[in-house]
């Protein structure tokens, strides 16, 4: 009687799957709690600092000198204060700890206010060694720019916020096309891309901490593997037993709320801000003004989608993801791997979702939900643009950031992501399909 070699036994597929899902867990919990252990046992003293620029007459800026700055502990009690010098540059170096900075208004020059007085005292959380930005932008001494020059300024911030979000939609719409799962955790990939960048930028690994520059690509390595072992623990089993896609749905909503609340838990609910690339004086380039950061961002967004575009086109797993894509068993049929690409779109666009969550942090602070956030406004650009298409993620996302930060025009700011929504429902109802998307025959 022969027996079966041991590398040939088949394990059983649930088995498989919760194995492979509790090394996953464990190895992110591992990840996470190895950064703060390293951080609580630094005991070097940090700072935290500024910049403090105002418009004068002309409309050039300059520093704003003798302007005081307050740091105290939890316990409300003064710790240490901090003076603008002629150029408005201030510091105040403090032992490791959580701090408020309160800018004192009273040593303010006449005729200057802030521009978000409800945001001072700002909140600081210091590790040895560490050094941290605190804003605080004075309103302008000028007159207010007119209608036109407004128009123009939201015009390029959301052309910017609209080349992030597809960057991070391109690989929603990709799992999509190739596998028919609408992937609600896909947000999370986002928070995760930030959230590896807080730890590798601020806190540091084996206490070093990585310039962005580095840090930046080694998002994109680790959010890649990421998709991989998700692919491979979880959904890959999945389609293997025949699944049906509510109950991938199902599952993929609740991997949404479980690694959400894995990063609250680790990372806790403050907004944080990465070190490099805070304080930067604007350019004015007459109509619009622009932060070298920002430039910096839309660059390399076209840079990826441009080189995410001509991987689609001209290489042969690009084209065997659009013609998985676009007729998976005629793919399947013609000798096409498809599961050898599916395995390539979520390392591909897990990815990408993790490099834009960096791209968003340079800009925003980092919470344990800003994925979550985001996940309405891609679903708004892969809809507008077409379920399933790389081209109409891209296309439908720089629509959504135009239409978000042009309707400030005549919404209030805080409402500005209603109107994805609306965009979203509108879309639904007139064209279904998508601008990009081909119309289909139910029945």
């Amino acid at each position: 009687m022969s027996h079966r070699p041991v590398s040939e036994r088949r394990v059983h597929p649930v088995t498989s799957v919760l194995r492979t899902f509790f090394a996953a867990v464990i190895a992110v919990l591992a990840i996470a709690a190895l950064a703060p252990a390293v951080a609580s046992a630094q005991t070097d003293d940090a700072e935290v600092k500024g910049r403090l620029q105002a418009r004068d007459a002309e409309g050039e800026r300059v520093g704003v000198a003798g302007v005081e700055f307050i740091a105290t502990n939890e316990a409300g009690d003064e710790v240490a204060r901090g003076v603008s010098d002629d150029e408005g540059n201030w510091s105040i170096t403090l032992p490791p700890g959580t701090y408020q900075v309160l800018l004192d208004v009273e040593t303010l020059p006449d005729g200057r206010e802030l521009r978000n007085p409800e945001k001072n005292p700002a909140e600081v959380r210091l590790i040895g060694g560490d050094s941290k930005s605190a804003l605080f932008p004075l309103g302008e001494a000028v007159a207010s720019t007119s209608s036109e020059i407004e128009f123009v300024q939201l015009t390029v911030d959301g052309l910017k916020l609209g080349l992030v979000i597809a960057m991070c939609a391109i690989g929603l719409s990709l799992i999509y096309g190739t596998t028919g799962l609408t992937n609600f955790a896909h947000g999370e990939a986002v928070t995760f891309g930030a959230v590896m960048a807080y730890l590798l930028n601020v806190t540091g690994v084996f206490g070093v901490r990585i310039h962005l520059l580095i840090a930046a690509p080694l998002v994109l390595v680790i959010s890649g593997a990421a998709g991989w072992a998700f692919n491979r623990g979880v959904w890959f089993p999945m389609r293997r037993r025949g699944a049906s896609l509510i109950s991938a749905l199902v599952m993929s909503i609740g991997f949404s709320i479980l690694f959400r609340y894995l990063i609250l838990y680790q990372f806790g609910g403050r907004a944080k801000r990465l070190s490099d690339y805070q304080l930067q004086t604007a350019w004015d380039l007459g109509w619009f003004r622009l932060l070298p950061k920002d430039l910096v961002i839309m660059v390399v967004s076209i840079v990826v989608l441009l080189g995410v575009g001509i991987g689609l086109q001209t290489t042969r797993v690009g084209k065997a993801m659009r013609a998985v894509s676009d007729n998976r068993d005629l793919a399947e049929s013609s000798g096409i791997d498809v599961e050898r690409v599916i395995r390539w779109v979520w390392v591909a666009g897990t990815a990408l979702a993790g490099f834009g969550g960096v791209l968003f942090a340079t800009t925003e602070s980092i919470n344990w939900e800003m994925g979550f956030r985001i996940l309405l406004l891609m679903f708004a650009g892969v809809t507008l643009g077409g379920l399933g298409t790389a081209y109409g993620a891209l296309f439908g996302s720089i629509i959504v950031g135009l239409f978000i930060q042009l309707s400030t025009l005549v919404i209030p700011t805080d409402m500005k992501n209603v109107g994805a929504l609306v965009m979203l429902v509108v879309i639904l109802l007139v064209r279904p399909q998508g601008l990009l998307g081909r119309k289909e025959r139910v029945g």
